[in-house]
């Protein structure tokens, strides 16, 4: 079937398939089961094929009231982890036919400026990072079909929540660091009011105090290497018995500690061992390599999508957390005069 030289309409389609330009549409917006044969669906396809047609989705989209685009709202655009859930994200999208905005939330806390004129007239829907909910507000998020991440399930905004399995991850390094024979603890906690943070916390508490014996101490710092260098040293200088562990709710603040160890003339883990969370490319150029919890960023972008796209085809969401995984390296080892059995 030879190609007209100008771009083929839906006409053009009917035509050459001997169908109505309603079977068309019902084929090309994959409506066409139960109201046409499988035979004329694949000429349909088969017609649009030959032609070079593409359906002019903005003009559909217009007609639906549909915009195909989601928003993603993120801390910071600066993180890598968050690089890793668009990816995810977008990929899903792409291959449904959507497209995503990223957003970042100013300081990684609401609340931000509505980046469109009218957010529900520009968007599908919104998947959020509890780090950022609270840019939801000024932004009218919380209005449209929303899927939250890292959230509180009990108590989260969206129709759907899509959470890793952190308190997982922090039952494996408390029970890796209580095998090794650690009994006193620095918890470097990050300095933000997030429902994830606050899991991990209530963990690491429960975790030790299971063990008598066992002390922890919590430091709060920013999500940066200075801020994490300044609450790790002001802590081990302070009175009573040095911790002989730091755990660090991210990575970055698991290089600040390594800079304030270092500055005291301690050495990892030698004298001190040290575990994050998240596994960025971080972990693996410190020295020694950080013992970390790896959190698959991507496949967290790809199940948020996934579970946006569920809620707008009123179908419910993929359920259970995702796994996480404790990756042990060079940064954790018993504590000083602790004989392993």
């Amino acid at each position: 079937m030879a190609r007209s030289s100008t771009r083929p309409t839906s006409r053009d389609v009917a035509h050459a398939a001997g169908v109505s330009q309603a079977a068309v549409s019902l084929v090309l917006g994959d409506k066409w089961r139960g109201r046409v044969s499988e035979a004329t669906a694949e000429r349909v396809r088969e017609a649009a094929r030959d032609l070079g047609y593409r359906p002019n989705l903005a003009a559909r989209n217009l007609r639906l009231g549909r915009t195909r685009t989601v928003l993603l709202v993120v801390p910071a655009l600066t993180t890598e982890f968050f690089a890793g859930v668009y990816t995810g994200a977008a990929r899903v999208a792409a291959e449904n036919g959507f497209g995503v905005v990223l957003y970042p939330s100013p300081e990684g806390i609401g609340p931000a400026r509505d980046p469109f004129a009218s957010a529900q007239a520009a968007l599908d829907g919104v998947i959020a990072s509890s780090m950022a909910a609270d840019a939801l507000t000024a932004i009218r998020g919380d209005q449209l079909p929303l899927v939250m991440l890292d959230s509180d399930p009990e108590g989260s905004l969206g129709a759907a929540t899509v959470n890793l399995d952190i308190a997982d991850g922090v039952r494996q390094v408390t029970g890796h660091l209580l095998d090794l024979g650690h009994r006193r603890v620095l918890h470097l906690a990050a300095d933000v009011p997030s429902w994830t943070f606050e899991l991990r916390a209530r963990e690491l508490a429960a975790r030790m105090a299971a063990v008598s014996g066992t002390e922890v101490r919590t430091a709060r710092a920013p999500i940066s290497i200075e801020g994490a260098l300044a609450a790790t040293e002001a802590a081990l200088t302070a009175p009573g018995p040095r911790p002989t562990a730091v755990v660090c709710d991210d990575d970055k603040l698991a290089a600040g500690a390594y800079k304030a160890l270092r500055r005291l003339g301690l050495r990892i883990p030698d004298d001190v061992s040290v575990t994050g969370v998240d596994d960025l490319g971080l972990a693996t150029a410190l020295d020694p390599e950080l013992t970390t919890v790896r959190l698959d960023a991507e496949l967290f972008g790809e199940r948020g999508m996934r579970a946006l796209l569920a809620v707008l085809e009123g179908r419910t969401p993929e359920g259970g957390d995702i796994p996480v995984e404790l990756v042990v390296r060079g940064s954790t080892a018993p504590p000083p005069g602790h004989r392993t059995r």
